[in-house]
């Protein structure tokens, strides 16, 4: 039943996103406003890592079959892209190379804050051990 509670808030923040993306205006697809609301939830611990540990870990586990769709769709598409490769492989891979760039600053500037704020609150006296 667990495996359902967790599967259940999961695809809540996925409808979530997707209600956020027929009102808001921006060319944002729909899971990134999900993905979004679920990370804002767990920073703000609205939400524990522990509500959706195992459902998360299965659907990460599974990601790489999700890919496959999108691959065979390439191949389908190969006479349409065949003349502009080189321009599909160059935004291929600055977006790839931009997005893990600002992903680790990203992470970089969280990790900062959480040691900064532990060694003031260790410094007004308080454990958090």
């Amino acid at each position: 039943m667990r495996y359902v509670i967790q599967l259940f808030i999961i695809i809540c923040f996925s409808f979530a996103g997707e209600l956020l993306h027929r009102v808001l205006p921006f060319p944002i697809p729909a899971s990134i406003y999900g993905i979004i609301l679920l990370f804002s939830a767990l920073e703000l611990r609205l939400l524990k890592v522990e509500h959706i540990r195992e459902v998360s870990t299965t659907l990460i586990i599974s990601m790489p079959v999700m890919f496959v769709p999108p691959a065979v769709g390439l191949v389908n598409s190969w006479e349409d892209i065949r003349h502009n490769w080189h321009e599909y492989l160059l935004i291929t891979f600055t977006s790839t190379f931009l997005v893990m760039a600002i992903a680790g600053w990203t992470t970089q500037i969280i990790i900062w804050r959480r040691r900064r704020n532990r060694q003031k609150n260790d410094g007004n006296g308080k454990n958090n051990a």
